[in-house]
């Protein structure tokens, strides 16, 4: 399997959380990473889903750091991997508001996109779940 784009978010810095009405964005200097399928957030001991008492506050909460690694497999999904904890996205089928699960645009500048990868149910890592 190639390298996974995901991993050019490795050594970026979260700069910014961007809650959409049915999705979240997470903003890196050099790409953002929309998730149309809520991810679950990890720190320390406690896992958070969406609808979580302080959910929101634990994915604001990798504001400024680092991202170590990245993981994109069948079984963990897509990981974004910090110091603080990490960023799951791997959903299920009643988790899905529509075609995609998750984009990934790298940008060369502000005006243009240099690279992009999108995720999409039956595809790719995803490809061996049923999704009916």
């Amino acid at each position: 399997m190639s390298e996974s784009l995901l991993q050019a978010l490795v050594e970026e810095e979260l700069g910014s959380v961007v809650f959409v009405m049915d999705y979240v964005q997470l903003d890196f200097s050099a790409a953002r990473f929309s998730a149309y399928a809520w991810p679950t957030v990890t720190i320390g001991d406690a896992t958070l889903h969406f609808g979580d008492r302080g959910y929101r506050d634990a994915l604001c909460a990798f504001i400024t750091h680092e991202v170590l690694s990245t993981d994109e497999s069948p079984e963990a999904g897509l990981v974004i991997r910090f110091g603080l904890g990490e960023i799951v996205t791997n959903p299920i089928p009643s988790d899905l508001g529509g075609p995609e699960i998750a984009q990934l645009q790298v940008h060369q500048d502000s005006f243009r996109d240099e690279a992009w990868a999108v995720w999409r149910p039956g595809e790719g890592i995803f490809a061996g779940r049923d999704w009916s």
